[in-house]
């Protein structure tokens, strides 16, 4: 799998969003559109710039408030938690400003806390993973 890399945001810049499981940032409060989405767990922000998310490979089309959206599930790149959605297409004219935006669902991230997330402790834990799941798959020879 290789090694995992996560980008750190500056808190000088203002508040950090980070994943609720992993505490990697995610998305400066700046970078918020609308705070008045909603998903099924409640509230969701809309955010135009993210980072350490990665899109799932499928795409969906979901019938949402505002009409059908084709969208793809984003996850954190460091422990894999499903923490909202990237707009790929609206099928509504005045829905089109969503295109390329992404959803974070409030209950999977928060705000502030302190320094960037500890680099060492994460591989550790990646790497612990990609051994234990090697351990797996030699036992099934």
């Amino acid at each position: 799998m290789g090694r995992l890399f996560l980008t750190s945001l500056a808190p000088a810049t203002g508040t950090i969003y980070r994943c609720k499981h992993c505490d990697s940032h995610l998305a400066y409060a700046q970078h918020i559109i609308s705070k008045m989405f909603r998903c099924k767990h409640g509230k969701a922000y809309l955010f135009d710039k993210v980072v350490n998310v990665v899109a799932g490979e499928s795409e969906d089309d979901r019938m949402m408030t505002t009409g059908l959206h084709t969208v793809r599930d984003i996850f954190c790149v460091a422990c894999g938690a499903i923490l909202g959605w990237k707009y790929v297409s609206a099928f509504e004219k005045d829905q089109r400003y969503k295109e390329g935006k992404f959803i974070l669902e409030r209950c999977k991230i928060h705000s502030g806390g302190g320094g960037p997330p500890d680099r060492i402790q994460l591989w550790a834990e990646h790497d612990a993973r990609i051994s234990s799941s090697e351990d797996d798959d030699q036992g099934a020879v």
